[in-house]
């Protein structure tokens, strides 16, 4: 395990979990000239440790690791933190970035990837998570979002959403019952477009409705407009 310290103690941390000792050293220079702190870790279990007893504003992960597969990683990060995790997987296969959504993963970038694209993801999801100014929650039947400290709760019981899925939650809970594209979706709460074979937005909201459940009424709560995008509604009256 390695660091690289950026002299501003506020400087976000970025952890690296990939066994390419190269491509660590490499971003971690990259990350420490645009203003993070980052430490790498080059195995499954050190870099579980180091994510679960650390804190850190983003964990960058490889799907290969020795001695573990990434996504089991995740879903063990994930049992006890939110940090927003982006996957690395080898040559995008579909596979590999539906699993690493489905494991809690924020969004994925396919090897090899150009590294200004990764740390403009990584700046894309730290943006995501800044504090609103606004302190009023957001309430819409049974649910209830606190913008401030993006915690959302169903009857009072936390979510537990990732960073992408708390950003879709919010921007389909204020558009309720009016439709919101693939692509305005992606945009707002990803950060990037997407291409129309790019299924992450679907992954996500699969996690998303697992989560909420269905209304009290019976109704599912978001629905699939099909080549259109999704809509809220449940509540979508109120």
């Amino acid at each position: 395990m390695s660091s690289d310290v950026n002299e501003n103690e506020m400087a976000p941390s970025v952890l690296l979990i990939d066994d390419d000792v190269e491509l660590c050293s490499g971003l971690s220079s990259l990350l420490y000239m645009e203003g993070f702190a980052t430490t790498s870790a080059h195995d499954a279990d050190t870099g579980l440790h180091e994510a679960l007893s650390n804190s850190y504003r983003m964990i960058v992960l490889d799907i290969m690791l020795p001695g573990g597969d990434g996504r089991t990683i995740l879903r063990k990060i994930r049992e006890k933190s939110l940090t927003p995790v982006i996957m690395l997987t080898a040559r995008g296969e579909a596979t590999d970035r539906i699993s690493g959504l489905e494991a809690g993963a924020d969004d994925y970038l396919a090897k090899p990837f150009v590294p200004a694209e990764l740390i403009a993801r990584i700046r894309a999801v730290l943006r995501r998570q800044s504090p609103m100014r606004t302190s009023d929650p957001l309430v819409l039947g049974d649910l209830k979002v606190e913008i401030a400290n993006r915690h959302a709760m169903r009857d009072d019981v936390d979510l537990d959403l990732t960073s992408a899925e708390f950003d879709l939650l919010l921007i389909l809970l204020r558009r309720a019952g009016h439709c919101v594209s693939r692509d305005e979706l992606a945009q707002q709460a990803l950060g990037r477009p997407i291409g129309p074979l790019d299924r992450s937005i679907d992954n996500h909201m699969c996690n998303l409705r697992r989560k909420l459940g269905t209304h009290i009424s019976g109704r599912e709560r978001i629905k699939n407009i099909r080549s259109v995008g999704y809509c809220y509604t449940g509540d979508a009256d109120a």
